[in-house]
C-alpha cells in the first residue's frame, strides 16, 4: 500500500497524545501562576538594592563641617565638651603695655608662718571677675577673692584650722594635699551660705596645692580655684635671703574676654588647649613687674604646679638651681640642676645664688607656655630695662 504526504492533521489522537495535552495544560497553569510571583520578588529585590546603595552613599559622604559656636551659646555646648571655641592666646587690646604697667601683681614674696599650735585659716570662697591678662576679663571662682587664694604658710606640726565659707552660687569644698586624713569627712561640698570647719596637723613638710575637690575638679581648678600651703619644716633648711612663691596654671576660655567677661571651655579643657599659662593667675606679671634681688643672695622659689593639667618644667634662664628639692621631699635634694619638673598637683622648692646683676627669666621650659604668658623676671642688682623671653 502507497502512502502520500498530507497536510491535515489526522482527525484523531492516541491515548499518549491527549495524557501529553494534559501536561501541557497543568504546566502553563503553573507558569501563569509563578511568573508574577517571580516578578513581585524580583522587583522587591531590585528596590532593596537600590535602598542599600543609598544608605552607603550616605554613610560615606563627608559630615557637615562644624562651625564654631556663638558666643551666647558657646558656654552652654563647651561644658558639654563637644565643640571647643577658636584659640584667643595672645589676644591683646591697644593699651596692653599701659594696663600691664598699672597691674597690681600678685604678692609672690612668702610672709612669715604663724606663731603657736594652732594655724587658724578662714577662706571664702567669692564668685568673681578676674583678669588673666591685661585686658583680659574672666568669670572666676576664687578663694577669698584671688587666683590663686591667699598662701598659707605653717610650720611643721602645726594644727591647722581650716574654715571653709561659700559666698558662691553652688556648692565647692577645699581639698589640702598637704593633709592626711579622709577627705569623705572633711573635703565635702558645702552648699552656698554656709561654712564648713574641719582640722589636720601639717605632718608633712614641703610646698603642696590646695584646690576645689567638688566634681567635676577639671572646672572647679581651672576656674580659679587653688592655691599654696607651705609646711615649714621643724629642721630649717639652708638660710634663704628672699622667698618667693609662684603657682602655675591654665586658663580655658570661651569667648576673648576683651568686651565681656570669658567663661570656661570644657572642650578645650579636654583636648589641653589652653588660651593663657601663668604664673600667679595673670599673664607675664612679673616681667612688668619684677621679683628682685641682691647680688649673691639666695633666692628660694616655692613652685606649685596648680594645672589643672600642665606639668611646670621650672628654669631660670643663665643659671642653675643650685638646690632642687622635688615634688615635696624635704629629706633630700639635688645639686645644679638645669630644669625641674613639678608635676601637675604637685610641688617643688628651688634655691638660686646670682652673683652677676641682670636680668634673669624664669619660666615653664614648655615655651608654648613661655608664649601663652608663663614668663617672669628675677632682676637682680640695679639693672635699667627689660626683657622678653
Amino acid at each position: 500500500m502507497a502512502y502520500h504526504a498530507s497536510s491535515q492533521l489526522p482527525a484523531y489522537k492516541t491515548a499518549a497524545d491527549r495524557d501529553r495535552g494534559a501536561l501541557i495544560k497543568v504546566i502553563a497553569l503553573m507558569l501563569g501562576i509563578a511568573v508574577p510571583v517571580l516578578l513581585t520578588i524580583a522587583l522587591w529585590a531590585a528596590v532593596s538594592a537600590q535602598k542599600a546603595r543609598d544608605d552607603a552613599q550616605q554613610a560615606s559622604a563627608p559630615a557637615p563641617a562644624a562651625t564654631a559656636p556663638s558666643p551666647s551659646t558657646t558656654h552652654e555646648h563647651a561644658s558639654a565638651g563637644t565643640v571647643a571655641t577658636p584659640s584667643y592666646a595672645g589676644l591683646a587690646p591697644d593699651n596692653a603695655d599701659a594696663l600691664a604697667a598699672a597691674h597690681m601683681p600678685y604678692p609672690a614674696a612668702l610672709e612669715a608662718a604663724p606663731a603657736g599650735a594652732v594655724a587658724v585659716v578662714h577662706l571664702t570662697l567669692k564668685d568673681v571677675v578676674h583678669e588673666v591678662a591685661p585686658g583680659i576679663k574672666y568669670s572666676a571662682w576664687a578663694f577669698s577673692g584671688g587666683a590663686p587664694g591667699p598662701v598659707i604658710h605653717v610650720r611643721q606640726g602645726q594644727t591647722v584650722k581650716m574654715t571653709l565659707t561659700n559666698g558662691g552660687a553652688i556648692p565647692h569644698s577645699i581639698d589640702f594635699h598637704a593633709a592626711r586624713i579622709a577627705p569623705n569627712v572633711a573635703f565635702k561640698d558645702v552648699a552656698p551660705g554656709e561654712s564648713f570647719t574641719f582640722s589636720f596637723v601639717a605632718g608633712d613638710p614641703g610646698v603642696f596645692m590646695y584646690h576645689c575637690g567638688t566634681k567635676p575638679v577639671l572646672m572647679h581648678i581651672a576656674n580659679g580655684m587653688y592655691g599654696a600651703i607651705i609646711v615649714e619644716p621643724a629642721k630649717p633648711l639652708p638660710r634663704a635671703d628672699r622667698e618667693y612663691v609662684l603657682v602655675s596654671s591654665e586658663w580655658y576660655l570661651n569667648s576673648s574676654g576683651l568686651k565681656a567677661p570669658a567663661s570656661f571651655d570644657m572642650a578645650k579643657a579636654h583636648t589641653m588647649a589652653p588660651d593663657w599659662v601663668t604664673w600667679n593667675g595673670y599673664a607675664g606679671q612679673y616681667v612688668k613687674h619684677p621679683l628682685t634681688a641682691k647680688p649673691g643672695e639666695t633666692v628660694r622659689f616655692w613652685v606649685v604646679a596648680a594645672g589643672p593639667s600642665f606639668d611646670t618644667d621650672f628654669h631660670v634662664v643663665g643659671t642653675l638651681l643650685d638646690r632642687a628639692w622635688i615634688d615635696g621631699d624635704m629629706t633630700q635634694h639635688l645639686n645644679n640642676v638645669q630644669t625641674a619638673t613639678v608635676p601637675a598637683g604637685g610641688g617643688g622648692v628651688f634655691d638660686v645664688k646670682i652673683n652677676e646683676p641682670g636680668l634673669y627669666p624664669f619660666v615653664s621650659h614648655s615655651f608654648a607656655s613661655v608664649d601663652m604668658g608663663q614668663v617672669g623676671l628675677l632682676k637682680v642688682g640695679q639693672v635699667a630695662g627689660t626683657m622678653s623671653h
